[in-house]
């Protein structure tokens, strides 16, 4: 498989048959892709906004995407994007609620899931660190896996996985010895 590029499988010579139905492929998908969202964003709802965005533009052209060997990698793929978007959106609308309201207390709701500090820890890491670390572990994904997802070489995916777990090994072990 070439990297950083999802191999579509109508060339081959088991393609027929190869291209899923989208409702099946929809069916199948939605929970683990919405999961991945939601510990990219840190909000339910934006998590479902990402997946539907995600798996909207899958359905576009599915006759492209449903004949990729593994179009649940491709949805992952744009999720992780629309994810970044999203964030970078986020922090050029709290600037401009800053810059309109200079002098009133803000307040951000506290996320009430389980594993709440962790997933708040993951998204601190630099965006690849947080992408691969929580791909690895929420999706239970290989390293060749997360490569292909983010379009990067294994390698690199290693490198963000090591760092992203030192970075959470020194934050959270700092906390139990000074508890």
């Amino acid at each position: 498989m070439a990297r950083g590029r999802l191999v579509d499988v109508r060339s081959s010579p088991e393609a027929a048959g190869a291209v899923q139905d989208f409702d099946a492929f929809y069916a199948g998908e939605y929970s683990a892709i919405v999961a991945l969202a939601f510990a990219l964003s840190g909000s339910r709802w934006a998590a479902e906004d990402l997946a539907q965005d995600a798996f909207l533009a899958a359905h576009r052209d599915w006759d492209r995407i449903g004949a990729y060997e593994r179009p649940g990698a491709w949805v992952r793929q744009v999720v992780t994007n629309l994810s970044v978007s999203a964030f970078r959106r986020r922090i050029a609308e709290a600037k401009a609620l800053t810059r309109a309201a200079i002098g009133q207390p803000t307040s951000v709701s506290e996320l009430s899931a389980d594993g709440a500090d962790f997933w708040r820890a993951v998204r601190s890491l630099p965006r690849r660190q947080a992408q691969a670390v929580t791909l690895h572990y929420l999706e239970d994904l290989s390293v060749a896996d997360i490569a292909e997802i983010l379009g990067t070489a294994e390698g690199t995916v290693k490198k963000h996985l090591h760092e992203g777990r030192k970075a959470l090994a020194q934050r959270f072990g700092s906390e139990e010895r000074g508890a």
